[in-house]
């Protein structure tokens, strides 16, 4: 292969690539499978923050199994959205695991949706009771349809309920979840509605340090499911705390957030993803047993991902060549 070039994907190109939300689960778990047994190396994600809640961070990862190595900037502002911009933006590099030398330079933006409503479905596959068929999204986002896209290629979902502190933003989510996947959707017009009396439950609205903790103790019904994609910013601690179990993707991640101001009311960890998927530890055991997932977004998530994409895409003559 040529080192004096990379490919750059735009993000029509990297969609164009067509790489599934199946295809995406499925590179996650063996990603995870390896994250478990210890054979990745994935340093806790610096960071920069320019703004209050704004963040900038580099993730680097390398999953030898996968011959996957590389690194995303990415950035989340929450402000963005009253400018009517995405809140995640920032690019990937892959690099070539044998000589280091560049591959390709992509959009992250599609990756980073994608990968983390996968991240949802994977621990729900282990943590959610497998006839799961309602869902419950707070926050009605890119992140809101990707997790309802991710469940609903392992769960046989029927409903879903939405809600959003946008005007709008549910109403539109509504219409999309209809079209794409021929889902019933409710609009709630309270919180509490799109989390009591369902089996799975999404908050993905933008991350905070100091939660708002909307959702309290009692609305999580016995044996369901919840993903905290916006960590525990939508999370009562009391909430947090009635739950059976609670686990993360990575725990020294989640320490190192813990020392920078997050997660200050939460359970003790159960287990990672990894140690799930490797069966180190079981996920649900009982059919009543509340189940977390609290996700922070990992590198292997995007070195897992970004192969596929990058091999589709060569495949199929997307996207421009530069000169190193």
């Amino acid at each position: 292969m040529p080192y004096d070039q990379l490919l750059y994907l735009s993000r029509a190109d990297v969609e164009l690539a067509r790489v599934t939300m199946t295809d995406i689960i499925d590179a996650l778990e063996a990603a995870f499978r390896e994250h478990g047994e210890g054979r990745t190396e994935m340093p806790p994600k610096p960071g920069v923050h320019s703004r209050p809640d704004a963040f900038i961070h580099a993730m680097p990862a390398y999953i030898p199994a996968l011959r996957a190595i590389g690194m995303k900037w990415v950035s989340g502002y929450p402000a963005n959205q009253r400018k009517n911009l995405p809140y995640i933006s920032g690019l990937l590099v892959l690099n070539d695991d044998e000589t280091g030398f560049p591959l390709a330079v992509m959009d992250c933006t599609w990756i980073t949706a994608k990968r983390t409503g996968a991240a949802t479905a994977l621990s729900a596959k282990h943590l959610a009771r497998p006839d799961a068929k309602t869902v419950g999204i707070l926050g009605c986002g890119v992140q809101g349809r990707s997790n309802v896209e991710a469940l609903n290629a392992l769960f046989p979902l029927a409903r879903v309920v939405a809600y959003d502190t946008a005007a709008g933003q549910a109403d539109a989510f509504a219409s999309d979840v209809r079209d794409q996947w021929g889902l019933e959707v409710v609009v709630a017009k309270e919180p509490r509605e799109a989390v009591h009396g369902c089996d799975l439950v999404v908050t993905a609205g933008p991350i905070f340090r100091q939660p708002h903790a909307t959702i309290k103790a009692g609305w999580l019904d016995e044996g369901a499911f919840a993903s905290l994609v916006d960590f525990d910013s939508y999370w009562d601690g009391p909430a947090l705390h009635e739950v059976d179990k609670f686990t993360t993707d990575d725990i020294p991640q989640l320490e190192h957030y813990r020392e920078a101001g997050y997660f200050q009311n939460i359970p003790p960890i159960y287990a990672s993803l990894g140690e799930l998927v490797a069966g180190k530890k079981p996920g649900r055991e009982r059919p009543e047993e509340r189940t977390i997932a609290c996700n922070l977004g990992l590198a292997i998530d995007d070195m897992a991902t970004a192969p596929l994409v990058y091999a589709r895409a060569k495949a199929a003559g997307l996207g421009t060549w530069l000169p190193l």
